[in-house]
Order: structure tokens, then sequence, then C-alpha cells
């Protein structure tokens, strides 16, 4: 897979996290433009989203999915500021079985996409949702376990 095409899957991550109607009035953006900054199509090929709108959808998304790509893409481990999150954790221990669950959540969309011997884009996109839920889980448990260790 290109950059190019790894960032325009993210982008098209965010805005579908965020929702095509809010995404639009966040950013005063139309559907349409919002759609080629995605859009896999030649004539939209050098199209991508601007910062200041990552910035005002991540804002209002669950994962950073643009930012989260950028940093894969240098090889560099993002980490959440403890400050900023939603709700406390209960520990490592409810981690590791939040892992657990999200895991089996994975193994079980696969099983299901693997089924006819093909993983469709539907599926391919159910999946790449739980591993994204399990790379926030296991940014969390990072988070608890440094806290342990100082």
């Amino acid at each position: 897979m290109s950059i190019e095409s790894y960032l325009k899957k993210h982008s098209e991550a965010l805005v579908k996290d965020v929702g095509i109607e809010a995404a639009c009035q966040m950013t005063r953006k139309s559907k349409a433009t919002l759609g080629r900054y995605y859009s896999d199509a030649d004539e939209h090929g050098d199209r991508f989203m601007p910062i200041d709108v990552v910035a005002l959808l991540e804002a209002g998304a669950r994962f950073p999915h643009v930012t989260a790509a950028l940093a894969d893409l240098r090889g560099v481990t993002l980490s959440y500021d403890g400050e900023k999150r939603n709700a406390a954790t209960k520990g490592i221990n409810q981690d590791v079985v939040t892992l657990a669950q999200r895991f089996a959540m994975l193994m079980s969309e696969y099983n299901s996409a693997i089924g006819d011997g093909v993983i469709s884009v539907n599926e391919a996109k159910r999946m790449l949702r739980e591993t994204l839920a399990i790379q926030q889980v296991l940014l969390e448990m990072k988070l608890n376990l440094e806290e342990e260790i100082s």
C-alpha cells in the first residue's frame, strides 16, 4: 500500500468516526469536498485533508486516525495524555480483561470474514476497527504500567 492510499484510508476512517454530517458541520466543508480527501480516484490522487481539518475532526473523533497513521509511517508510538481521557481506567487488571475481550472480538470478525475464503472491504474495515480498539487498550495499559513504575 502506498503512503498516499494509507493516508487516504485513515482520512476516511476519521470522517466516518465523526460521522459525515457532523464532519461537514465541524469543518464547514461539503460532503463532496470531504469525500475528495479520501477518494482513491485518479483525479483526486493529489488531494489530501488539510492539517486544520484533521485537527478539527480529530478533536471530535474517538481516535486520532490521521495522526496515528502519520506516526506509524515514521515508526513513532503515540501515547495519550492522561488528563484528556474520557474515563479513568481501573488499572492494569481491567486493561488485560478488556484487551482479551477486544482480541476475541477481532478473532470473531476474522472468523466471519474468512468463512468464504475472501475478506471483503467491509469485513476488512470491521477488522480494522477492532485492531484500532486493541491499539487504544494497549495505550491505556502502557500508561497504567508507566504509572506503576514511577
